[in-house]
C-alpha cells in the first residue's frame, strides 16, 4: 500500500519556534522530518507577510525549504469570508483575524493538519471546537490542529 505524505500547514509561530528556547527542540525535530520528506509543508501569503517582521534567521527557514517540500497558497475572498465567520461566531476576538486566516486557508485547501505553537488562539480545545463548528455549519470538513510536539511524537 502506498502511503500518502501528510500535508502540514505551518503557521508563523512554527517558524519562530525554531529559534525559541521554549520550542526549539521540538520544532527542529519537525523540520528534520520535513527535510527527510516525511511531510509536505503548506504555507500561505499570510505566513509570508507575518515573517517580514521576523529576525533574519527565522525568515530564511521558509526559502531554505526545497520547492519539492512546500506548497504556497493564497488568501482568497473565500478564506477571508470563512475567517470573518469565525470572528462573527466569537470563536476568537477581532484581534485574532490573521490567526483565522490561517485556519480558513488550511480548511479550504484540505490540509491534513494545521500546526501551531499558538495555544491561546489556535491549539486550544475550545477554539478548535469553535472553528470546526463553523466549518461543519458551512459545509467544510473539520480541521485537525496540533502543536509540533504532537506531530513528532504521535506518528505511526
Amino acid at each position: 500500500m502506498i502511503q500518502r505524505i501528510a500535508k502540514l500547514y505551518l503557521d508563523t509561530s512554527v517558524f519562530g519556534g525554531y529559534y525559541d528556547v521554549e520550542f526549539d527542540e521540538d520544532t527542529q525535530i519537525l523540520f528534520e522530518k520535513i527535510y527527510l520528506g516525511q511531510f509536505q509543508v503548506v504555507y500561505s501569503s499570510t505566513t509570508e507577510d507575518e515573517l517580514l517582521g521576523a529576525p533574519e534567521k527565522v525568515k530564511q527557514l521558509l526559502p531554505n525549504l526545497s520547492d519539492t517540500l512546500k506548497t504556497r497558497i493564497e488568501l482568497t475572498e473565500e478564506a477571508v469570508n470563512l475567517a470573518d465567520t469565525y470572528l462573527a461566531e466569537n470563536v476568537v476576538g477581532r484581534t485574532s483575524r490573521s490567526d483565522c486566516f490561517h485556519i480558513a486557508m488550511a480548511t479550504i485547501h484540505g490540509v491534513d493538519i494545521l500546526v501551531s505553537w499558538n495555544f491561546k488562539h489556535i491549539v486550544n480545545v475550545k477554539r478548535i471546537r469553535g472553528y470546526n463548528a463553523v466549518n461543519m455549519k458551512l459545509g467544510y470538513k473539520a480541521i485537525d490542529i496540533r502543536s509540533p510536539k504532537e506531530i513528532i511524537y504521535n506518528e505511526d
